[in-house]
């Protein structure tokens, strides 16, 4: 917390006025919210902000802030040129991707280096220039630093270890929602067993180790999501396992609950849809120790999924109906950071999902196009995925014209976006569009489909 900390910032802090760190966090996400930006930005991240330890904010809370005060600099905000930061031994005009802030994951070992502190402190959008620059989630995977690490063992571990595992969380989620999972999968596991290697060898205090566990819990939802949107449906179920495990021994209803909630999801995509309500349900009851509406109604809004999948109409709609009545109550300081993707989009496509499994492809159709309104086109991954969902609806409704323009539209963002699951989708709706070969727009989308380069 910055009240913990001298404060190297004093023009930031001044901004802050009265309002708590969580408080003004809060309203930093708001304000986010208004210009289509997700930051994940909490209590923790103005202390470090006030501290002095974030001396440029990434691109996204940049135009954030500017947006929350406008007619000030980044210099009138209290923080520095971001080519000061960020330009020592560049070439003009280039960048390098940062490492982990304070800590560093790298091909040899898990360390902290003082040097380093003030320059890898972002999480960062020069690893999305990176990735795409180098075309291939092999370069971001390495811009990740993403190696073996073995951990030291002359000593306990501290602050710069954990912030490394968090840091990590964050650049692998970061890289999904721009890209999605596939070739990040098999590099991303490495500082997983790194970061339960720090577990095993243990912290000085207590706070640290808690964590700690939510770090590494965190790390393997993430890691799983990757495995689970790649098509490895048994490696993400073991990686949630991993995570619900080391939520029970920590004690954290937090991480107990995303474990559930990435459960249900897995379930339900695994065609286990009363597994899916079980623990949708589990988590559920694991939320209700927090204070987050929106947490409760993604949860919730996975059990519809659930019963949608076992053909009960009933129970998915009175979900449904619950599931947005939750939602509608706003965000809170308490929900979760990595919630920032379930904004109105997703929760249109989660319904879009309900309908197309009830086989009511029209109503399906509506939602999943509402969705794809409404998803901010700099996660093109979530876009891509929106649109995927409704060319299949609408190829399903019988309107096969606009489920081939619809394809052209996903076809147009997989030069930026690698997920199986979403080539899997489009290669569903080719084959359900193929005795509508004479409808408008159909044949030139699965010759352009055929043609696309499938992920190995």
């Amino acid at each position: 917390m910055a009240t913990s900390r001298e404060v190297r910032n004093p023009a930031f802090r001044q901004l802050r006025g009265q309002r708590s760190p969580g408080e003004f966090a809060s309203a930093i996400r708001r304000a986010a919210r208004e210009i289509g930006e997700q930051v994940a930005c909490d209590a923790r991240y103005i202390g470090r902000v006030e501290a002095g330890e974030i001396r440029c904010p990434n691109y996204a809370y940049e135009r954030v802030f500017l947006h929350m005060f406008p007619g000030s600099t980044l210099k009138d905000l209290g923080f520095s040129d971001r080519g000061a930061v960020r330009g020592r031994g560049l070439c003009p005009g280039a960048e390098q991707p940062s490492q982990f802030h304070t800590g560093q994951i790298d091909t040899g070992q898990i360390h902290t280096s003082q040097s380093h502190t003030s320059q890898n402190n972002e999480e960062s959008d020069v690893l999305r220039r990176a990735f795409m620059a180098g075309g291939s989630a092999a370069l971001a995977a390495v811009s990740l630093g993403l190696g073996p690490a073995p951990v030291p063992s002359q000593r306990r571990v501290g602050e710069a270890e954990v912030s490394a595992v968090e840091a990590a969380v964050r650049q692998i989620r970061l890289l999904d929602d721009r890209h999605g999972a596939a070739g990040l999968y098999q590099r991303a596991a490495q500082p997983l067993a790194a970061a339960y290697a720090l577990l095993d060898a243990g912290t000085a205090r207590r706070t640290t180790a808690n964590r700690l566990h939510a770090g590494a819990g965190e790390l393997a939802i993430s890691v799983g999501w990757l495995a689970h949107d790649s098509g490895r449906f048994d490696d993400a179920r073991s990686h949630y396992a991993e995570a619900l495990a080391t939520a029970r021994v920590s004690g954290d209803p937090a991480l107990e609950a995303h474990a559930f909630c990435n459960t249900a999801f897995l379930a339900r995509d695994a065609g286990r849809p009363r597994e899916a309500v079980r623990a949708a349900q589990a988590g559920e009851r694991a939320a209700k120790q927090l204070s987050s509406p929106r947490l409760l109604s993604l949860l919730t809004l996975r059990e519809a999924g659930g019963w949608a999948g076992l053909g009960d109409r009933t129970a998915c709609s009175d979900t449904l109906v619950r599931a947005k009545s939750l939602f509608a109550q706003g965000t809170s300081d308490a929900d979760p950071e990595w919630m920032s993707f379930f904004v109105e989009a997703e929760l249109e496509m989660l319904e879009a999902q309900c309908w197309s499994a009830l086989s009511d492809w029209p109503r399906a159709a509506q939602h999943a196009e509402r969705a794809a309104e409404l998803q901010d086109p700099h996660f093109a991954r979530n876009l891509a995925l929106y649109r995927a969902q409704l060319a299949d609806d609408l190829a399903r409704a019988g309107a096969p014209d606009r489920a081939a323009a619809a394809g052209h539209q996903v076809l147009d963002l997989l030069d930026q976006v690698q997920s199986s699951r979403i080539q899997a989708m489009l290669a569903g709706t080719a084959r359900r569009l193929l005795p509508e070969r004479r409808a408008a727009g159909v044949p030139a989308f699965l010759e352009r489909h055929a043609s696309t380069p499938r992920l190995v």
